[in-house]
């Protein structure tokens, strides 16, 4: 696979920054009430994962490794300002409806981490991709936990009507507690997906599960020589 879908692949699926990788959950858990909202605040982190990335790539040699973390922080906070004033200047409903949550983006695990653990490392093309990537993923994972919080809690998505007025919805899916029920289903169907295939693999490299009886054949070239 090309090494720049990589980094698209790796953020929506194998490295799901919040269905996998479990961060940004504050915001996740928080703005979720609402598919738009979701839209709203991964769109927003999309924005200043990509640009501090870029950033901070071409930054990573100037940067003395003893003020890393704190030349980091400014740097996202003054996207994060940028991205504030935007957003409240051309899309207040937005605004109004994200909150605090926008300026926390600052402090946001997702974007401190790709920067720390890809940017700082790599070119500034493949950072973009990899801000790419993982914002999409985190956008995706809100927006569906939003959709499903919205239609279930309240019978809409995107201002739509999706429930019969005779199907009463379930209030507690715009409370925090369904927060929490919706993230887990999401996980747990992540996590079966990724059991499947890891068991389909098995299978077809000829394993029948039963570690006891073939663990010579298992070792590695570089164990198999110890």
């Amino acid at each position: 696979m090309n090494k720049y879908l990589e980094r698209l692949y790796n953020g929506l699926i194998k490295e799901n920054p919040t269905l996998v990788l479990m961060l940004g959950m504050c915001p996740t858990l928080a703005v979720s009430t609402r598919a738009m909202n979701g839209i709203g605040m991964g769109l927003s982190t999309l924005a200043v994962l990509v640009l501090s990335n870029l950033v901070i790539s071409l930054l990573r040699k100037l940067i003395p490794d003893q003020v890393r973390l704190p030349a980091y922080i400014v740097i996202v906070a003054s996207l994060v300002t940028v991205t504030e004033l935007l957003i409240e200047a051309y899309l207040p409903s937005v605004y109004e409806a994200l909150g605090i949550y926008i300026p926390l983006i600052v402090v946001n695990c997702i974007i401190l981490g790709r920067a720390e653990a890809y940017a700082n490392k790599n070119g500034p093309l493949l950072s973009i991709f990899d801000g790419i990537g993982m914002g999409l993923g985190f956008t995706v994972a809100l927006t569906l936990a939003g959709g499903v919080r919205e239609i279930l809690g309240s019978g809409t998505c995107f201002g739509l009507q999706i429930l019969p007025d005779t199907v009463e919805p379930m209030g507690i899916f715009v409370q925090p507690p369904g927060a929490f029920l919706v993230i887990a289903l999401f996980i747990i169907i992540m996590n079966a997906i990724g059991i499947k295939t890891r068991q389909r693999k098995l299978v077809e490299s000829g394993c029948d599960g039963c570690c006891a009886s073939c663990a010579s054949k298992c070792d590695t070239p570089k164990e198999a020589a110890k």
